[in-house]
C-alpha cells in the first residue's frame, strides 16, 4: 500500500495559525533593525562547501557531521547553508560592500543541519542574522546586545539572561590552547569520547561540554581570561561599562566559547530557562579575522543570530497574542449577474485600505451568512437580485446590534471606516 508523502523528518510545515507569530516577528525585527541603521539583504540557500569549512572550522561538529553537502552536476561540492554569517561575509567581499565604509546588515531564512530533531531544534530551522561589518569598537557589540533586549520587551519575553565573555585574540587563544591540551592530557582517563576526539583539534569546545561528569574537570581547567592581552581586556572592560550604563544586567561566563572557529574577543548568548536544554535563543560575538580569512581586505566585524522556532516557542510560553487584524467585511452574493459587481466592490474597498473577504464556492444566502459570521468580519455586505436592480448593497453589522441598511456602493467604505 502506498503511503502519503510526508514532510522530511526535522523539516516542518508552518501552518497559518502559527505563521501569525512568524509574520509578526518578521515585522517587529524589520522595524527594530531599521531604527538602528541595519539594512536587509537576501542570500542564496546553497553555497560552496569550502566557504563553511574555511569559516566555521573543519573540525567543528557542524562541518564534520551536520552539513547537507552534495556534488552538483559539474562535480563541485555544494552545501545547504548551516548558518548565515559566512554567506554575508562572502557577499560583502564579492560585491565590495565595505568599499565606501562600514555596513550594518541583516538577513533571515532557513538554515540546514543534520542533527537529531527535538523541540526548538530542527534539521531545517530558521534564523534571523545581524552583522555589523567594519566596526572595531565595543560600542557596536553593546548596541547589538541592547537591540536584542529591546526586541524581547516588544515580544513580551521575560526571564532571559545575558551571558558574555571574551575569548581574546589569536595569540592569546594559542597560548591558552597549549596549556589546555597539557591539562586535559594529564586527565585523559576522565575525558569523554567527544573531548578526546577534540583534544588536539578543538580543545576549547570541551569547556562548553554539557556532560555532567566533566564539570569539575572543566571548572579547574586553565581560564582563557588569564591569557588575554591588554587590548582584549580593555575591549571587554569597555563593553561591560557600556552595558552597565545602559542598565543591562549580565553574567560574565568564562566557559562561554560559542561553536565556530571564527569568533574572537566578545562572545555572548541570551539564555532562557523556559525551553529546557535548548535554552539559547540568540548568540553571537566578534569575528575580526573572518573577512580577511575569506579573501577580503581585513576588517573587524560583530554579529549575532537568533533562532526563530525557539523565539516563537517563547512567545507562546508567555501567552503573547500575535495581533491578527479582523476582516472589515465579508461579501455575500447570489443570483445572476452579482459576481462581477461583488468583485468590483471588493477591490474598491481594498483600495480604501479595508480588509475584505469575498465569498467563493457558491451556496445559499443562509450558508454564506453563516460563513460571514464565522469569519470574524465586522460587516456582511449583501448583493442579491434586489440590491442589483436598485444599484445598492445591503450592509449588515455582524458584531453590533445596529440595523441592516441599504446604501449606495460608494458609501460603504466610509460607513465601515467610521464604525472602527
Amino acid at each position: 500500500m502506498n503511503k502519503n508523502i510526508q514532510a522530511i523528518r526535522g523539516m516542518n510545515d508552518i501552518l497559518p495559525e502559527e505563521a501569525r507569530f512568524w509574520t509578526f516577528l518578521d515585522s517587529a525585527v524589520a522595524g527594530l533593525f531599521a531604527g538602528y541603521g541595519y539594512g536587509n539583504m537576501r542570500l542564496p540557500v546553497v553555497e560552496a562547501t569550502a566557504l563553511f569549512s574555511r569559516s566555521i572550522g573543519e573540525v567543528t561538529d557542524i562541518v564534520e557531521k551536520e552539513m547537507y553537502t552534495f556534488p552538483d552536476r559539474n562535480g563541485d561540492s555544494l552545501t545547504l547553508r548551516p548558518e548565515a554569517t559566512a554567506g554575508i561575509v562572502r557577499a560583502a567581499i564579492e560585491h565590495s560592500l565595505l568599499y565606501e565604509g562600514p555596513k550594518k546588515v541583516w538577513t533571515s531564512g532557513p538554515m540546514f543541519r543534520y542533527e537529531r530533531p527535538q523541540k526548538g531544534r530542527y534539521r531545517q530551522f530558521h534564523q534571523i542574522d545581524v552583522e555589523a561589518l567594519g566596526f572595531a569598537g565595543p560600542d557596536v557589540d553593546a548596541e547589538q546586545i541592547v537591540m536584542l533586549a529591546r526586541l524581547w520587551k516588544q515580544l513580551g519575553i521575560a526571564d532571559v539572561e545575558l551571558h558574555i565573555n571574551s575569548i581574546g585574540d589569536t595569540e592569546a587563544r594559542a597560548r591558552h590552547r597549549v596549556d589546555l591540551v597539557k591539562y586535559f592530557e594529564a586527565h585523559l582517563d576522565q575525558l569523554d569520547e567527544d573531548a578526546r576526539r577534540r583534544l588536539h583539534s578543538n580543545p576549547l569546545r570541551t569547556l562548553d561540554s554539557k556532560n555532567p561528569r566533566l564539570q569539575d574537570l572543566v571548572e579547574a581547567a586553565p581560564k582563557l581570561a588569564d591569557y588575554l592581552d591588554d587590548a582584549a581586556r580593555e575591549h571587554f572592560t569597555s563593553l561591560q561599562g557600556l552595558l552597565d550604563a545602559a542598565g543591562m544586567g549580565f553574567v560574565v561566563d568564562p566557559r562561554l566559547v560559542r561553536g565556530f572557529d571564527y569568533y574572537n574577543r566578545t562572545v555572548f548568548e541570551w539564555i532562557t530557562t523556559r525551553l529546557g536544554s535548548q535554552g539559547t535563543i540568540a548568540g553571537g560575538g566578534r569575528y575580526d579575522g573572518l573577512i580577511g580569512q575569506l579573501g577580503g581586505r581585513a576588517a573587524p566585524a560583530c554579529g549575532f543570530a537568533m533562532g526563530v522556532e525557539r523565539i516563537v516557542l517563547l512567545m507562546k510560553e508567555y501567552q503573547f497574542v500575535a495581533p491578527a487584524r479582523p476582516a472589515d467585511a465579508y461579501i455575500v452574493y447570489a443570483g445572476d449577474g452579482t459576481a462581477a459587481p461583488a468583485l468590483r466592490l471588493a477591490e474598491s474597498l481594498r483600495d480604501a485600505g479595508l480588509v475584505v473577504l469575498m465569498h467563493a464556492g457558491g451556496g445559499t444566502f443562509k450558508t454564506q451568512m453563516k460563513k460571514a459570521d464565522a469569519s470574524g468580519a465586522r460587516f456582511a455586505i449583501i448583493i442579491g437580485p434586489e440590491e442589483l436592480a436598485a444599484g445598492e448593497i445591503s450592509l449588515k453589522p455582524l458584531r453590533a446590534a445596529d440595523a441592516q441598511v441599504r446604501v449606495a456602493p460608494t458609501r460603504v467604505a466610509g460607513i465601515i471606516q467610521q464604525s472602527a
